[in-house]
């Protein structure tokens, strides 16, 4: 028996990103990011490759989820990535998050990230 409740992918532009949040003056980072992603981001080298993995995430999480329990509500703050002391991402669910985790019978998140050119790519495993 799979302790595999569900798997998201998704590949992200870096330069959308950066595009998006200049369009909108700042307010697509403020609504998307939590205060926690947007403190590592700035503490890195390239601010928006660093926020397209998070976002990349965010969309793999949500399908993980959404894909196989339907009538879930979703927000994107309710998943945020921290980056840990070796530069590994680390999902930390929001407590509205770690509630729905229980609904339905999942006890964590297992997340990666990579990121090559102007993509970035995240994929979210649902684990029992």
């Amino acid at each position: 028996m799979s302790n595999v409740l569900g798997v998201g992918i998704d590949l992200v532009s870096i330069s959308e990103i950066k595009d998006l949040d200049e369009r909108t003056h700042g307010a697509f980072v403020d609504k998307t990011y939590t205060d926690g992603e947007k403190e590592d981001a700035n503490a890195t080298s390239d601010f928006y490759q660093f926020l397209a993995g998070r976002f990349a995430v965010k969309e793999a999480v949500f399908k993980a989820i959404c894909g196989n329990f339907t009538d879930i509500e979703f927000d994107f703050r309710q998943v945020e990535t921290r980056r840990m002391p070796n530069g590994a991402p680390k999902f930390v669910p929001s407590i509205e998050l770690l509630k729905i985790l229980n609904d339905i019978g999942a006890s964590d998140i297992l997340i990666s990230i990579s990121n090559q050119g102007d993509s970035a790519i995240a994929i979210a495993e649902l684990i029992k």
